[in-house]
């Protein structure tokens, strides 16, 4: 290393010039800075005919339904479901780049140190007769300082792109978890209906035994044809097929419960059978407006947005100049012949290291440094045009993901407020088949009536019992699908929100327009 004086570095003035010369240069082909994007700024919600629901779903919204089972099935999914797991260690890896981005700015610091041994040729340029040694020694030990100023925003747009996808990204750990707690809690609910209705028909079961049993013995005194016997009968195998079907249908959500919580069917904690919650229905009053801020999906969107806000202005720095200052302290010295150090061969000479820790061993060097883009085919304004591509992707996707988030709420509020009206039909035809059931019972107790008119009135009484519950648990499901498209317990917070909607006025954009 060749030792610089000081007195010799250059005049910070002039190397300012050569920056505006530069500038100045190139300026005519820099891409204009960017306004913000044109986002949606509300859900298009407007006309939809549907009945108000007070208030928004909780953080734990699946505890209204007031189920320590539920309870207990969600916090072992939020524990152990593999879905999940995954989007953590999306999160993980966002926050990781994030750290990546952050320390390739800013000062670095390097060392090193190192000691050469080497022979002279004796047919080389400098022979060793004329230097009068043939083998020589060389050892440097130095520290290098570089600062890189990041005067056009660069690398603090870099760094703001990877914060904004490190938040997408928690974002979309929320939309997971969301997906998979509600995942949970229907398949809950339809296990619990399925043994309600199990229960069901057990009895319909039991009804149409007693049915075949009167058949028969109608027949074996002559009174009916032998065919009501095997209307009877087939009447019992469609009644025990629905049993068997049911029973199923159980079997079945308890494997699907055991896989959305990463266990085994067997390890499920015991569930019993319990009536099953009642729905309410209708959306809140400030979804239009509100629902932007509890999707988790939508601020997903909109922070992938506004990464690829601060990945242009990168790509519009790359037509700036880079400017650097590098420093290096350090000891070096040469001597010829066998070095003091051990562990190396003499091969001639006299001479040590011992003077590397002299004081006329110091290196000193001062380098200011400017990297200027002057002719590069092309590639900056392809990367430019790529990044440009990818926020057009990106506002598109929001847009998108704002209508359909529209289109979920329509769906299932409209879903919601038919199945009110079907289940308040359905009452009104179970309390009509309850009055013929207790009619067929009065005539049968007086002997007005066989037992087969109060048999028969029971079986319609128990399908729509069936029915009913079926009902019942359909609002449920569709009440939960609700509570999805409306985003949980997922809210935006004001900081996030302040932090996107400011985020092109911040000192870093005026340092962008300043220059």
């Amino acid at each position: 290393m060749k030792e610089v004086p000081m007195k010799h570095a250059p005049h910070y003035g002039r190397w300012t010039l050569v920056a505006a010369l530069a500038v100045a240069l190139i300026g005519c082909s820099i891409p204009t800075k960017l306004e913000r994007a044109q986002l949606r700024d509300d859900v298009p919600l407007a006309g939809l005919q549907t009945s108000a629901r007070a208030g928004w779903p909780d953080a734990e919204w699946w505890r209204i339904y007031q189920d320590p089972q539920l309870d207990t099935l969600i916090a072992l999914a939020m524990k152990q479901s593999p879905d999940l797991a995954q989007a953590h260690s999306r999160v993980l890896n966002a926050e990781q780049s994030v750290r990546l981005t952050s320390a390739q700015m800013g000062l670095s610091i390097n060392g090193s140190a190192q000691v050469t041994r080497q022979r002279l040729s004796e047919h080389g340029l400098m022979p060793p007769a004329f230097l009068g040694f043939t083998w020589y020694n060389q050892a440097d030990l130095g520290v290098q300082f570089q600062y890189d100023f990041d005067w056009w925003g660069k690398k603090r747009a870099s760094i703001e792109a990877a914060l904004d996808q490190a938040r997408s990204a928690e974002a979309q750990r929320s939309a997971a978890a969301l997906t998979i707690q509600n995942a949970v809690a229907d398949t809950y609910f339809g296990w619990q209906a399925d043994q309600s209705r199990l229960t069901l028909a057990a009895q319909a079961v039991a009804n149409q035994e007693k049915l075949v049993r009167i058949a028969e013995l109608r027949v074996r005194q002559g009174v009916d044809l032998a065919d009501t016997t095997q209307q009877a009968k087939a009447q019992l195998a469609a009644t025990r097929q629905l049993q068997v079907t049911i029973d199923s249908s159980g079997q079945i959500r308890k494997v699907a419960l055991a896989a959305l919580l990463g266990i085994a069917p067997d390890q499920l904690p015991p569930l019993q059978p319990r009536a099953l919650p009642e729905v309410r229905s209708g959306i809140p009053a400030d979804a239009r407006l509100d629902l932007i801020a509890r999707r988790p999906d939508i601020a997903a969107s909109r922070w992938q947005v506004e990464s690829a806000l601060r990945q242009t202005d990168a790509a519009r720095a790359q037509f700036f100049p880079d400017i650097s200052i590098t420093a290096l302290v350090g000891l070096s010295s040469t001597n010829q012949g066998a070095p003091s150090l051990p562990g190396l061969s003499a091969g001639g000479g006299g001479g040590d290291l011992g003077n590397l820790f002299s004081s006329g061993s110091r290196v000193l060097s001062l380098t200011p440094a400017l990297h200027l883009p002057i002719f590069e085919s092309g590639r900056l304004q392809a990367n430019y045009g790529v990044s440009r591509a990818q926020l057009d992707a990106a506002v598109a996707q929001y847009n998108g993901t704002v209508v359909n988030a529209a289109r979920e709420v329509s769906s299932q509020a409209l879903g919601a407020e038919q199945l009110v009206a079907q289940r308040k039909e359905q009452a009104l035809q179970l309390a009509a088949n309850e009055r013929l059931l207790a009619s067929a019972q009065a005539r049968s107790r007086q002997g007005v009536r066989d037992a087969r008119e109060g048999l028969a009135a029971t079986a319609q009484w128990l399908q729509q019992k069936d029915n009913a519950v079926s009902l019942h648990a359909q609002a449920l499901s569709t009440d939960l699908s609700l509570i999805k498209a409306l985003g949980g317990g997922y809210r935006l917070s004001s900081e996030a929100v302040d932090s996107s909607s400011t985020h092109s006025s911040t000192t870093g954009d005026a340092d962008h327009e300043r220059h």
